[in-house]
Formats: C-alpha cells, structure tokens, sequence
C-alpha cells in the first residue's frame, strides 16, 4: 500500500508526487491514474496470482494498475477500439514484456476464449455501454459471454457503486 508522500502539501491520496515513486501516495496521479481509476481498482478484490480479465480497457491505465497488484497473475484487457489497444500496448511495453498483461481488440458481445487460454477469476469494466444498461441487447449477450470465461466461481465488478458494484451473474443484476 503505498505511504502518504512526506514531502507533499497535499492531504487527499492521488495527488501527483514524481519525486518520490511509486512508494508515494501522491504518486499515482502522476502516473496518469485518476482518482475514480485507482478509487475502482483498489476496491476490487485482487491478490497475487489471480487472471482478471479487463472489459473496455481503453488506453489501458487500470490494466497496468492491475498488473502491479496482482503479482505473478495475469490481466487480459479488451477493448473494441482498435486505437485503444495500441495506446495501450504502446503504454505497457513493461507489463506485456513480463508476461503480466495482454490486450486483445474484441468487443465483449464476441470475445471468447482461444485455445489456451485459462478461465479468468474476476472481470471488471467501467462505462462500458453493454454493462450499464445503456444496450440492453449488447448486454444480455455481453453477460453470457462473461459467464463463460469466468470460472463458476468468478465476479464481475462494474462501475457506478461506490466506487463499483458486483453483478450476480445468475440473475445478470447488481449484488
């Protein structure tokens, strides 16, 4: 967990401090993670060894803040956009070289599984459109395909709780 910045005028957590690194409070800010990202990654239940699996990763800022968390586990992050995932590969050059993270370009509504692949413990995704309700159609298809790559006893975490919800993947609503 990292320490209040000693050097930092700066009370709230995720301020920037470059100066003193990762080990810093302050730091992650200038890391490029905003408060509601490194607020949702920090809820959610990760620990070493765990294969999480990121919907709509974007740029992919939480991926790599994932990637630092769960030691030698692994994170897989999709997005549709096709310039999404080459930011992100383009920001992750150390995270992909260690073997901890991975982008595919795949929406969720048609990802599945390549040969090799091992079911995923958590999913999570923030203001992805199909796990919103804002698509209830790309939804429904979104949910199963998320129940598929998720072990039985896998989680699905969502953002718009405080700072994130668990979808019941039985019933396909907030927990």
């Amino acid at each position: 967990m990292p320490k209040p910045c000693p050097k930092s005028n700066f009370a709230r957590r995720h301020l920037a401090c470059v100066q003193h690194g990762p080990n810093c409070i302050t730091y992650s800010m200038a890391a490029g993670i905003s408060e509601r990202i490194s607020a949702f990654v920090e809820a959610l239940p990760l620990k070493p060894g765990l294969r999480v699996l990121e919907i709509g990763c974007g740029p992919g800022v939480a991926a790599r803040a994932v990637a630092r968390r769960i030691g030698d586990g692994f994170i897989l992050a999709i997005d549709r956009s096709e310039n999404a995932i080459q930011l992100a590969r383009a920001g992750s050059a150390d995270e992909i070289a260690s073997g901890r993270l991975d982008f595919r370009q795949v929406a969720i509504e048609d990802f599945i599984l390549l040969p090799g692949d091992a079911l995923f413990d958590i999913a999570f995704a923030m203001r992805v459109g199909a796990l919103d309700g804002r698509h209830p159609d790309a939804g429904r298809a979104a949910l199963a395909h998320i129940k598929a790559v998720l072990k039985p006893s896998g989680r699905l975490f969502i953002d718009g709780g405080d700072p994130l919800k668990e979808i019941d993947l039985v019933r396909g609503l907030p927990s």
